[in-house]
């Protein structure tokens, strides 16, 4: 795989330059992100365009339903956070996940992360004030610091680099855990067991114990747990700031055609999905698996022009739409959409984003969600996939893998006073280690009711 061409030397590449770029940053100094691209550009992928293409096809698998997509991770990733602990508890969390899903489904799971690059967020203003005081929104710790004081919040393109370099730690301690024998099914299974000590959870004992009587079944029949000690994990993350992304793209030495080698999956967001936008533009350019998340405003007519876009040549796997309606909404959102779509024969794979449509404040304050309005969503996206005979490709969910107070609900039945004792998301509220758990066994419920 060659070093990324220079500005024009792929057709087209840049062609996003001439067009409207939504969220992205008002960099101070013009010339200092020059710098940071061209240095961007010379430094090594963090992927490959192999293991992109791997992740076509396995999702391409999820949209006929011969498998089914976890997608899971912070809302915004911090430089501080970027622990070793901590992307081990979220690595932890999404496995023990995707065991008790691959036995709900009967399917192969894909895990994938939102990590190793989720360091930019969009905003709906420019500017924060503040008792009288107006600063630069936070976009995420790639563009600017948290504190609101007036040298965090200016735009440094310098942060494009740190991002890099975590992101670079961050996949090497991910390819470290899921092929050094952490992932070991056995040793998972031994997690989610001292997950249901809890009373608590005591309603998901029959499946973890059929899960257990399956796991002895294959000991008893010599089955090769060797092979069961290491898994795939692909990373993830939404493509926002087009400077990084397109200084990091490169053109494959096998094929010629040009990967974003920021990570294997890439998404446009709400925000951003514009037809004559930058975003698209851009994503319509490059080889990776893309996504494109979809409000409850979209009409089938947008998803349709979207396709023709971002997957003219129908490509199995290349396009994945995820829905993000609210629990309220998608009964009678999702319906129109998803019927068009499929009336047209065309591929796509279908997720559920059930957290960006159920935000609300709490009464002390708190922006937080409701666990029951998240499981509810996903309820109502598998009800509107069985109805019309559709596939439901998967989740993405926004999660940490530590004991965090974020989101109401669960059967810890953390309340409003609750969310004060580990409130720590700078951007949207995550679910815990135990709420994503608990997600987990329920949404098996759910597709083996489908």
């Amino acid at each position: 795989m060659s070093v990324a061409p220079g500005p024009g030397v792929v057709d087209g590449l840049d062609a996003w330059r001439s067009l409207p770029a939504r969220q992205q940053p008002l960099w101070p100094d013009p010339v200092a992100v020059e710098q940071v691209r061209s240095e961007l550009s010379t430094l090594p992928p963090l992927v490959f365009a192999g293991e992109a293409d791997v992740l076509t096809a396995r999702l391409a698998a999820a949209g006929r339903g011969e498998a089914f997509l976890l997608q899971g991770g912070d809302c915004a990733e911090t430089f501080v956070d970027a622990t070793a602990d901590n992307i081990r508890n979220k690595i932890k969390t999404i496995l023990q996940m995707a065991v008790v899903l691959t036995y709900g489904a009967s399917l192969p799971v894909i895990k994938m992360g939102r990590m190793a690059g989720q360091y930019a967020k969009p905003r709906s203003s420019d500017d924060e004030t503040r008792d009288g005081v107006t600063l630069p929104a936070y976009r995420g710790d790639a563009v600017n610091g948290h504190p609101f004081t007036p040298e965090a919040r200016i735009p440094d393109p310098r942060r494009l680099l740190d991002a890099y370099h975590r992101s670079t730690g961050t996949l090497n301690l991910i390819r470290a855990f899921t092929t050094g024998g952490f992932a070991d099914l056995r040793r998972v299974h031994e997690w989610n067991r001292g997950f249901l000590a809890n009373k608590a959870y005591s309603r998901y004992e029959e499946t973890a114990g059929q899960i257990d009587r399956a796991i002895r079944f294959m000991a008893a029949c010599g089955a090769d747990f060797d092979a069961l000690r290491t898994v795939e994990f692909f990373s993830s993350h939404e493509a926002l700031l087009l400077d990084y992304e397109r200084a990091l793209t490169r053109i494959d030495s096998r094929t010629g055609n040009p990967y974003d080698c920021s990570a294997h999956f890439l998404w446009i967001g709400e925000r951003t999905r514009q037809l004559d936008g930058a975003h698209v533009d851009f994503l319509s350019r490059v080889r990776n698996p893309i996504g494109v998340k979809l409000g409850p405003s979209t009409t089938a007519d947008d998803a349709l022009a979207l396709m023709d876009r971002l997957n003219p040549s129908d490509v199995p796997g290349r396009l994945t739409f995820i829905t993000r309606m609210g629990a309220g909404r998608i009964r009678d959102a999702l319906p129109g959409l998803v019927d068009k779509v499929a009336a047209s024969g065309r591929p796509v794979t279908w997720v559920c984003d059930p957290m960006h449509g159920n935000t609300i404040s709490s009464a002390s304050g708190y922006k937080t969600r409701r666990l029951g309005d998240v499981l509810d969503e996903v309820r109502g996206f598998f009800e509107v996939h069985r109805a019309i005979g559709s596939v439901p490709g998967g989740i993405h969910v926004e999660l940490t893998g530590d004991d965090v107070t974020e989101v109401l609900g669960g059967s810890e039945e953390i309340d409003d006073a609750g969310l004060a004792r580990r409130y720590e998301t700078l951007v949207d509220p995550r679910l815990n280690h135990q709420q994503s758990l608990e997600m987990a066994f329920q949404v098996a419920e759910m597709i083996r009711g489908s």
